[in-house]
């Protein structure tokens, strides 16, 4: 039995994903294109591959209970010197987030797990590299300012060559569809 590093997060769309996945490369920080840009809800987690469909069947299930909600960026941030980041910060969507990744995590699910932090909603522009360079990743980007809806969130899965890609996108208050050729019966389905 294998096992499998996995993460959820919501993905920062386009066209400001790319943007700020290529100015975090320009600061000099080799992971970037690795990591999609994103808002963390589970941070990497490793579990047994056979695990995975639990995993999305939860995820699935956290998913169709939520509903969608505005998400702005604005300004940076840092988490020096306890550990070496810069982000973009959240400043509308963070209780959302908060209260996304605590069902991710929910202690009943097959993630949960504590963290090594306490959970702060952000955007990563700058990791581990040096300091005048993390220096300029949080000036040059202090007027930073992004909005979207956010509709949903996503299962990642990290590769051996350490580039993370999507297994599967969760949209919020999805569904799911019964089995085609079966009998349904639509008296007992309800309307949402």
């Amino acid at each position: 039995m294998g096992t499998v590093t996995i993460g959820v997060s919501i993905a920062v769309p386009e066209p400001h994903g790319s943007r700020l996945q290529q100015l975090r490369a320009g600061f000099g920080d080799a992971a970037a294109y690795g990591i999609p840009t994103h808002v963390t809800l589970l941070p990497p987690t490793e579990v047994a591959d056979m695990a995975v469909p639990a995993v999305e069947a939860h995820l699935a299930e956290v998913a169709a209970a939520g509903r969608p909600f505005p998400m702005r960026l604005s300004g940076t941030g840092t988490f020096r010197p306890l550990s070496p980041v810069v982000y973009v910060r959240v400043v509308e969507g963070a209780e959302a987030c908060t209260r996304l990744q605590q069902q991710v995590r929910d202690p009943s699910g097959p993630v949960a797990r504590e963290l090594q932090f306490p959970y702060h909603p952000h955007v990563t522009v700058a990791h581990g590299i040096d300091e005048a360079a993390m220096d300029r990743a949080y000036e040059d980007l202090a007027g930073y300012e992004a909005e979207w809806p956010c509709t949903g969130f996503a299962l990642y899965e990290q590769g051996a060559d350490a580039v993370w890609r999507k297994l599967r996108d969760f949209p919020f208050g999805t569904v799911v569809v019964p089995p085609q050729g079966g009998h349904v019966d639509r008296g007992s389905v309800s309307a949402r």
